[in-house]
């Protein structure tokens, strides 16, 4: 078995908490990361086979979101990079919503520039304040939560893999969202 457990090092929550605290977005995360391991050392949790960061693949990131725009699966809106969810027809049969019962309730935050509510971020249009930013086709910004998992998998194990985990509160719409853009991408089933 080759276990890999990633870490979510920069995202919209650890901004916003880095903000709140008055400190960097780095060390939100890393104190995140070492709590982590000292829970897991106390309750005698098995080690992970790798532990990779969304920050240290970068590359992989923007690689998959070239590709997405290139197969016409995602669009650029001002520096923000959006998966076209109505590209994948098959999008809520993880969680078993039907994609017409989710238009009502989906919504476009303040700022975004989607084409249709249903669509989630690949890339982020960095802010000023942001300190975590990268340079990319589509502007300086950073990964959208769910294609970062997808990058690293894809690296780690492979195109495809036999168990992707993880809490019932990832179901919709991040596992939703990770399955769609997999398959998009690959045009087979990820996991």
């Amino acid at each position: 078995v080759r276990h890999i457990q990633n870490f979510t090092d920069v995202d919209d929550k650890i901004i916003e908490r880095a903000k709140k605290l008055g400190t960097s977005e780095p060390e939100v995360a890393q104190k995140n990361i070492e709590a982590y391991f000292h829970w897991m050392k106390v309750l005698n949790v098995l080690p992970a086979d790798v532990y990779p960061r969304v920050t240290d693949h970068i590359p992989e990131i923007q690689r998959l979101v070239g590709r997405l725009l290139e197969e016409k699966k995602a669009y650029v809106a001002d520096g923000d990079v959006y998966f076209a969810v109505r590209q994948f027809p098959a999008y809520g049969r993880l969680s078993k919503r039907n994609i017409d019962d989710l238009e009502a309730g989906a919504r476009v935050e303040v700022g975004e520039r989607k084409r249709d509510p249903l669509d989630f971020a690949l890339w982020k249009k960095a802010q000023t304040q942001h300190i975590m930013r990268w340079p990319s086709k589509w502007g300086e910004g950073f990964p959208g939560w769910h294609l970062e998992c997808s990058a690293m998998s894809k690296k780690y194990l492979g195109e495809t893999f036999d168990i992707h985990g993880g809490g019932m509160d990832l179901l919709f719409p991040h596992h939703e969202c990770e399955l769609a853009q997999a398959v998009a991408l690959q045009g087979k089933e990820s996991v």
